[in-house]
């Protein structure tokens, strides 16, 4: 893959955790929500791919751990989700 198309994919990863930052902080979209785990990640991918082609140890670490903690927040999402469905009271347990 050429240089620029690697910078054009690391570039794009940048702006949707910034955008995904961005929207936190002006109380659009919730922390605990899908979409602000998913977006951290996703963009965080990104950049790192990028960083796989244009390699600097620093960035590699912290996309590394922002990708995991991003993880762990859907994790946590889809079990407080899992939860509520279950507790819902027009599940009949038998």
């Amino acid at each position: 893959m050429n240089s620029f198309a690697v910078d054009v994919i690391g570039i794009v990863g940048v702006a949707i955790v910034v955008v995904t930052y961005f929207l936190l902080q002006s109380e659009k979209i919730n922390s605990k929500g899908f979409l602000y785990s998913f977006a951290n990640a996703f963009g965080s991918l990104l950049v790192l791919y990028s960083l796989l082609y244009n390699w600097n140890l620093a960035s590699f670490i912290i996309e590394f751990f922002w990708i995991l903690i991003s993880l762990y927040g859907l994790k946590k999402w889809y079990r407080n989700k899992t939860q509520n469905a279950s507790s819902s009271p027009f599940n009949d347990k038998i």
